[in-house]
């Protein structure tokens, strides 16, 4: 009688040492990925991918060119899946999920021990930043993602080196880039695990073969690197340059919880008990601090790009350096509670773990998890006293980078399309970001009867923020009407003044 394979491969999947971190981080990433309200980074995503190839292609030789790829998979993914806040996040939850797998397999590698390697990708899971960086639509999940694979491919590479192994790294390495260029501060750790590798009998030629792999990625990036030196000035001028005590305050900020933060490092330690895992415990612990270290030196040189965000992707190694901890238990507790439930025992640490992170995991899931500033209510106010042929003007000029009126314009309903106001060309025509406003705003009042203006604040003034100019030439044009208020912004309703 032939026995169907369908069992042992089904019992070889759920033993699987990556399945239940992927499985818990998918969970986590979809439960009330919906609540948060996008905020203006998301709302640029939006803004962004949502263009036509070519108006996406003219808009990054101006602006966000660093950001380009990512605005192109999430083009490609809204055409398939639509625009809900849903489809735009969903990426980012899938990757998060497979950041766990990757950190999972990576521990496993690293510690030749499978508790290791499962609670490893179960503590990446519960980090409250790796949570809500899964329900972002932005690139840090992607990133995290890519990073941790091919640091696992790396290992693969110098274990059995091989044109396939090195191709796989070499294109994780050349996509996270691509993503983000901060992510190649990477290579920093990755040099340390070479270096460890290159010290075994005949491991000399990893050191010819990881140049070369790192090369092939990084040509491609040349032109991205170029046009994001160009563009850095625009865009991370508001990133202060990182004094010495930013170095201590960094990493609960990274993590998202002073007491998980704390509790990984503890379990770090807890690796350090066996002698056998050192040289595992020094490559990790390189994969996870000379990024931070690298991109602090280099935020001194004129650009600052020291932001706990950027640098998510060092989260995996602290997991997978907590996960040696519990490895670690693991084994001292064999020797008093022989088989299973000395690994029950571990892992139940590891949940331990992820209760001291509770609160924040519902923090990163509340209406203004991700932004003060209301789009959706403003939009509901808006919506809700429509007619059509109604204008919209909102607040931009020195405030444009909080994308007011495209977040509001976001959660308008369908069939709600108010004109835009004192505006010359809107944010696709101008192929950037941000619209150009009229020179002349007495002129950009349009032949509307009434305007919808959403500005920042929640005072009675109706052009709070406005230019002088726009502010001039809205109260001349019309009146008044009702002045409301959202969490953060005022709605106000003017009617045109007759002659």
């Amino acid at each position: 009688m032939n026995r169907s394979p369908t069992g042992p491969r089904t019992r070889a999947l759920v033993g699987s040492v990556w399945l239940w971190p992927a499985v818990l981080a998918l969970l986590l990433g979809l439960y009330r990925i919906r609540t948060p309200e996008l905020w203006r980074d998301e709302v640029s995503s939006w803004s962004a991918s949502g263009r036509s190839l070519g108006r996406l292609v003219g808009m990054l030789g101006n602006v966000d060119a660093s950001n380009g790829t990512y605005y192109l998979v999430l083009h490609l993914w809204t055409a398939l899946f639509g625009e809900s806040v849903t489809a735009l996040r969903l990426p980012s939850t899938l990757a998060m999920a497979g950041a766990a797998a990757f950190t999972a397999l990576l521990a496993r590698r690293f510690f030749d021990s499978r508790v290791a390697g499962l609670a490893a990708g179960l503590l990446l899971a519960v980090v409250p930043n790796i949570s809500a960086y899964a329900q972002e639509a932005r690139t840090y999940a992607l990133v995290t993602c890519l990073v941790v694979a091919g640091t696992w491919c790396l290992l693969r590479a110098l274990e059995r080196p091989g044109v396939g192994r090195w191709a796989w790294y070499g294109l994780c390495t050349a996509l996270a880039g691509a993503l983000h260029l901060v992510s190649l501060s990477s290579l920093a750790g990755q040099l340390v695990v070479v270096v460890v590798a290159a010290r075994r009998p005949g491991g000399r030629r990893v050191l010819w073969q990881f140049p070369a792999a790192v090369a092939g990625a990084l040509l491609p990036l040349v032109p991205l690197m170029l046009a994001g030196r160009q563009q850095s000035g625009r865009q991370l001028v508001w990133i202060t340059v990182p004094g010495p005590d930013r170095l201590w305050t960094f990493w609960p900020e990274l993590f998202g919880s002073r007491g998980v933060f704390y509790a990984f490092a503890a379990l770090a330690l807890l690796t350090l008990l066996r002698p056998a895992q050192w040289p595992a415990a020094l490559q990790l612990g390189a994969l996870a601090v000379l990024p931070v270290l690298g991109v602090w030196a280099v935020s001194h040189g004129g650009t600052s790009y020291f932001l706990d965000r950027y640098l998510l992707f060092t989260l995996p190694a602290w997991a997978a350096l907590a996960g040696g901890g519990i490895g670690t238990v693991h084994a001292l507790l064999l020797r008093a509670v022989p088989g299973r439930p000395a690994a029950v025992l571990a892992l139940a640490l590891a949940a331990g773990t992820a209760l001291v992170g509770l609160p924040q995991q519902r923090e990163v899931r509340f209406v203004t998890s991700h932004t003060e500033t209301d789009f959706q209510g403003a939009a509901g106010l808006v919506a809700a006293g429509y007619r059509t042929g109604d204008g919209l003007a909102a607040v931009a000029g020195d405030n444009a980078w909080m994308m007011i009126g495209p977040g509001v314009t976001y959660y308008l309903p369908p069939g709600v399309h108010p004109v835009p106001l004192l505006i010359e060309r809107t944010a696709v025509q101008a192929d950037d970001l941000f619209a150009v406003p009229c020179p002349a705003p007495a002129e950009c009042t349009g032949n509307v009867n009434r305007a919808w203006v959403v500005t920042i604040g929640t005072g009675d003034n109706p052009y709070q923020d406005f230019p002088a100019d726009q502010a001039r030439a809205l109260a001349t044009a019309f009146t008044p009407t009702e002045v409301r208020h959202v969490r953060a912004l005022t709605v106000s309703l003017l009617v045109r003044r007759h002659p």
